[in-house]
């Protein structure tokens, strides 16, 4: 069965920048979405922010597999109530894939519980991505280290969790690093943080950016999903899986829900 990845772009730059739209006359996420349908293991299609409910509405999650999430310039647009949705799916199994400027978005912040900060500097240089983890499924393909000539520097500290599994580490001309590739498990939804793509740059135009993709979204895939993690139910005394006697106060009583 496919991968049903839905490919999320604020679409704001491409609309006013002409630099941004003559590199990604269709928009950014239309062109993420060409290099991941490379995969014939998956397909992808749209939402961007200026869509009824940016994209995201009960339905069309419910039909996604894997999210790819692109923003920038408007994370405070983004509905908190779209937020909470996307999170509660990412808690279900959906897997999450947030690229470059997505790690000040809000559901990226939600799902890390993390200020997600560090320092930048926009000089178009040099970034030579570093595979530290070459067994990891999503450097599958990969050489021991691919350069994008120019992009934004990102530097270290980042303040994420640590992650699960570091697969790549940047290094920039002007001397900075950076975790650009990093695991994270949240609930039963897989979540990767991939570091290039700034606008102004062709970077979604790079075959082995376009690898990368694609190894992530079959990485983040899961078949199965477990909305029984959003429930806290109250089991009785007399379901007990071994026997046992009720002792003491309570504040609950029968099947009554817990407090949120």
């Amino acid at each position: 069965m496919a991968i049903r990845t839905l490919v999320w772009g604020e679409n704001v730059h491409e609309q006013k920048n002409k630099v941004v739209a003559d590199i990604y006359p269709e928009g950014m996420h239309t062109q993420i979405a060409k290099l991941l349908s490379k995969d014939s293991n998956i397909v992808a299609r749209t939402a961007t922010l200026q869509e009824p409910e940016h994209g995201c509405s009960v339905e069309a999650l419910a039909n996604t597999d894997v999210l790819v999430w692109w923003g920038h310039a408007a994370h405070g647009q983004v509905a908190d109530d779209i937020v909470e949705r996307v999170a509660e799916r990412v808690w279900q199994g959906m897997g999450l894939i947030v690229l470059h400027s997505g790690h000040f978005s809000k559901i990226f912040k939600r799902v890390m519980g993390s200020p997600c900060a560090l320092h930048w500097r926009e000089a178009g240089e040099r970034e030579r991505l570093w595979v530290v983890n070459p067994g990891h499924p999503i450097a599958r393909g990969l050489p021991a280290y691919f350069e994008l000539e120019n992009e934004e520097m990102y530097g270290e500290p980042f303040s994420v969790p640590e992650p699960l599994e570091t697969v790549f580490v940047s290094w920039f001309q002007g001397g900075e690093v950076f975790r650009s590739g990093l695991t994270y498990r949240r609930g039963a939804g897989n979540v990767f943080y991939f570091r290039p793509g700034h606008e102004t740059y062709p970077t979604y135009h790079d075959d082995r950016v376009g690898l990368v993709l694609r190894n992530a979204v079959n990485w983040a895939y899961n078949p199965e999903s477990h909305p029984e993690l959003l429930d806290a139910p109250n089991t009785p005394v007399d379901e007990a899986i071994e026997k046992i006697e009720e002792r003491g106060p309570k504040l609950h009583h029968g099947r009554e829900e817990g407090f949120r």
